[in-house]
């Protein structure tokens, strides 16, 4: 197992009603900035239930954070909060939204041009905004973590950054909200997590037993309760399995002592960028053809998953290869498809166009051991045609 440290300090809520604790858990005296996205929380009745449980609170209200979050639209906010004076954020909404809010807090005390946080990757480890978060669409994990990812509209750029000053201070997950969902959001949540799970679990065969196993689990519950919380999100125990699976997932306890790819998010964050793609849909384009460009180095791996969530039997090439389609068959069980060219008829240059991009950046190797080189990014590109 590999050296670790693990930070979390995040205080998180997880249930129905939870709600109800707001004013408890925002800093006395706080001058708050709300901040949420198209508006569906004014429909979802969340709003209201917001405004209900701060009463007594100054709050400064921002609204129209995009999915996948703005550069331009979030420095609006960076500019409320310093006019305004704010000393609180809290944010309301799914993982746009909170990634949203961890830019935001991390920008407005920086000390430089903020795009540089982006673009040269400056993780914010002092002097952030506090906030706390409501969670309103599982999905990212966002509510747990210190992670964000925004997306710079001059550039056609979605880059990722963090720091351990960006954890929420609170999250208040409460899963009933799922019910007003649109299926496509749901959809999306389950194959996200599912995919944030296979970056830091499908990588080579290593010692982390305990990882492994819990990384399993959470896939096996997403394949169990996935379908069923499409169908009927107002159900409970599938609403509730559902979140906390999609928490779990990017949380930071399964990275812990492992390997982590994520060349799946790098190259699927460029089709967001480009295609405005939905995030989870880039990952169920990329990650088949990353696992099949990349087979000879995650084939231990792939075996070992396609025995333990698929009870595939065989040699371990018959059961890597055949995990691979088995979870293709997941990923259009849960409404996805998985070629680039179901989604844009624009598509011919695309691998030039990303392998060009992360050679600027000087990405020359990505994933768990840097041997995803940009002829092997050229190549997963092209096969997701």
């Amino acid at each position: 197992m590999l050296n670790f440290e693990l930070y979390n300090p995040t205080n998180l809520i997880f249930g129905k009603g939870q709600i109800e604790k707001l004013s408890t858990l925002v800093p006395k005296n706080a001058k708050i900035l709300l901040a949420y996205g198209g508006g569906s929380i004014f429909k979802n009745g969340i709003y209201d239930q917001v405004i209900q449980n701060l009463k007594g609170f100054e709050i400064v209200e921002f609204g129209g954070i995009e999915p996948n979050p703005r550069f331009e639209t979030l420095m609006k906010a960076v500019d409320v909060i310093k006019t305004e004076k704010i000393d609180f954020i809290l944010a309301v909404g799914g993982g746009s939204v909170i990634d949203g809010v961890k830019f935001i807090s991390g920008a407005v005390n920086f000390q430089g041009n903020p795009i540089d946080i982006l673009q040269k990757r400056i993780l914010i480890k002092e002097n952030a905004v506090p906030f706390g978060t409501i969670l309103t669409l599982p999905a990212t994990g966002s509510e747990m973590n210190s992670g964000y990812v925004v997306t710079i509209e001059a550039t056609q750029e979605k880059l990722a950054s963090g720091g351990s000053a960006l954890f929420p201070q609170f999250s208040i997950c409460d899963p009933t909200v799922i019910s007003s969902l649109p299926k496509r959001q749901i959809e999306n949540g389950v194959v996200d997590a599912f995919t944030h799970v296979m970056e830091q679990y499908l990588t080579y065969p290593h010692d982390a037993f305990l990882q492994d196993r819990i990384a399993e689990g959470i896939l096996q519950t997403l394949i169990q309760v996935g379908p069923g919380v499409v169908k009927n999100p107002t159900d409970y125990t599938l609403a509730s399995n559902f979140m906390w699976s999609c928490t779990m997932a990017l949380n930071g306890l399964i990275q812990k002592g492992v390997p982590s790819d994520w060349a799946t998010h790098m190259i699927g964050h460029e089709l967001t960028a480009l295609y405005e793609i939905d995030h989870a849909r880039t990952l169920a384009i990329i990650g088949p053809s990353l696992y099949t460009v990349m087979f000879e180095t995650k084939k231990g791996k792939l075996a070992q998953y396609g025995r333990r969530i698929f009870n595939l039997t065989g040699s371990d090439d018959e059961v890597a290869k055949e995990a691979i389609n088995k979870t293709v068959e997941f990923f259009h069980t849960m409404g996805m498809d998985t070629k680039l060219s179901q989604y844009t008829t624009e598509y011919s240059n695309t691998a030039d166009f990303i392998v060009n991009r992360f050679d600027e950046r000087g990405w020359k190797g990505l994933g768990e051991n840097q041997l995803v080189t940009l002829e092997k990014v050229k190549s997963i590109v092209e096969l997701s045609y």
